[in-house]
């Protein structure tokens, strides 16, 4: 499974910032509430045939996505192929920022110039369906023949908001442990055999400290900082919201173990200081950084790289639990004004059949959502997202409440300040706590939830 290529060329690449800008997108998407898309003429249910056939008219439609990286093209491929099988639906796909996409879409749905199907991520889904800017998917789901049973429990949960499901997952997207194995080797590690628990991974760092190498920069940014402290969290057995959602519970003794390992690192020279967006990733691409917990996504951005050698296996379990930050990405059905009949059962045809190519999707730097699309030999050949995927059963999501991404955003906010050594980790986590508590409680106001 090790990535090795040629040495001739050592260029960083730099990932783009599609997923850096999601949670920004998210905010966008709150304080655009006035423009929700429930204006008149815009269809209130996408009752239908499900998607197994389309027999209407010629259509066009538009579909939105934020796939600005490497899962671009792939999707872009998937879209050609249903064209090229359906003579009478063509979808054009519109890809952006996620920060844009969120911002744009309520006042394109209310015009009547927004997608009529598109991509969420899951911790957006239930802010979107709660300002009612999309339709049930029940239909879809049933005729697909999809229940719990093929996916993992919290993601298909997720994408149900109130009585009815509003989205049908795609995949999920977990963090995985990316390594350097030239770094490795030249520090008389065992490339083959990664630390994989507390002990053996700090007797790592300290072995790559000893030749003059930080092996695990510390991220102070969402991307991937945010991602790995909330990681932490839940391997040290704590939460990110007590059982209801309504408070934040990160101040908790839990957390402060966790947020205090990332910090312990930058004083103990594990880490560099004050590392930059995305120099977390650079660093292990240039041979200055052995470790790099990182978004499945990277895959394609390391794939890139003419000789740099690497692999990639699940996170290792620093606490006391395995576990793993994860996002999913679904397909929802937007509310819209002047969307005709033959456009929803169109679109739940696109969604229907594309969801059944998720094995294909998985090349774009994702695990399949679907049980059976993972347990494939397509891809299962697919080495490191197999890798990354035997973590399925241990990926935690943030609980599916509207706006919840506001509230998240305030633990960003205590990692920023503590890995940024401008704050111990207890009190920034006790301040986030505070300012968390109360946008969850204007979010209930807000949403009547």
């Amino acid at each position: 499974m090790s990535q090795t290529l040629p040495t001739s060329d050592r260029t960083p690449h730099r990932p783009g910032p599609s997923r850096r800008n999601f949670l920004a997108g998210i905010g966008a998407l709150g304080a655009a509430a006035t423009l929700a898309a429930c204006a008149g003429g815009s269809p209130t249910s996408s009752t239908g045939g499900g998607g197994a056939t389309y027999a209407g008219g010629k259509v066009d439609l538009a579909f939105w996505n934020g796939f600005t990286g490497g899962d671009g093209p792939v999707m872009q491929d998937l879209v050609d192929r249903f064209n090229a099988e359906h003579e009478t639906i063509t979808v054009k796909m519109t890809t952006m920022e996620w920060a844009d996409y969120h911002a744009k879409l309520p006042a394109a749905l209310t015009s009547g110039q927004g997608p009529h199907v598109a991509i969420q991520h899951l911790d957006s889904l239930p802010t979107s369906a709660a300002r009612g800017l999309l339709l049930p998917l029940d239909d879809v789901a049933d005729e697909l023949g999809l229940t719990s049973d093929d996916f993992i429990r919290t993601v298909w949960d997720a994408g149900i908001y109130g009585d009815a499901r509003y989205g049908i997952p795609l995949d999920v997207h977990p963090l995985g442990f990316f390594f350097n194995t030239a770094v490795l080797a030249g520090a008389g590690l065992d490339p083959a055999a990664p630390p994989m628990d507390r002990a053996a991974y700090e007797a790592a760092l300290d072995t790559l400290l000893g030749t003059g190498v930080a092996g695990h920069w510390m991220s102070p940014h969402t991307f991937t900082g945010g991602q790995t402290l909330q990681s932490l969290i839940w391997q040290f057995g704590g939460d990110l919201f007590d059982s209801e959602g309504a408070t934040a519970a990160w101040a908790r003794d839990e957390g402060v173990e966790a947020l205090s390992w990332m910090v312990d690192a930058v004083h103990k020279g594990w880490s560099a200081r004050d590392v930059g967006q995305d120099a977390d990733l650079i660093a292990l691409q240039n041979g200055q950084a052995a470790f790099n917990w990182n978004g499945i996504w990277s895959i394609n951005t390391l794939d890139q790289i003419s000789g740099l050698e690497w692999d990639v296996r699940r996170l290792p379990r620093i606490g006391s639990v395995d576990a793993a930050w994860a996002g999913s990405h679904n397909f929802v059905l937007t509310k819209q004004r002047g969307t005709s009949d033959d456009q929803l059962e169109a679109a739940r045809t696109f969604i229907n059949w594309v969801s059944q190519q998720s094995a294909a999707w998985a090349v774009g730097g994702q695990v399949p959502a679907r049980l059976s699309a993972r347990d494939s030999a397509d891809f299962a050949a697919l080495a490191p997202q197999s890798a990354i995927a035997e973590q399925a059963e241990d990926l935690r999501f943030v609980p599916s409440i509207p706006g919840i991404g506001d509230a998240v955003g305030e633990l960003y906010t205590a990692l920023n300040e503590a890995v940024l050594l401008t704050k111990d980790p207890a009190t920034a986590l006790a301040d986030a706590a505070a300012r968390a508590d109360k946008v969850l409680a204007d979010n209930r106001d807000r949403y009547g939830a």
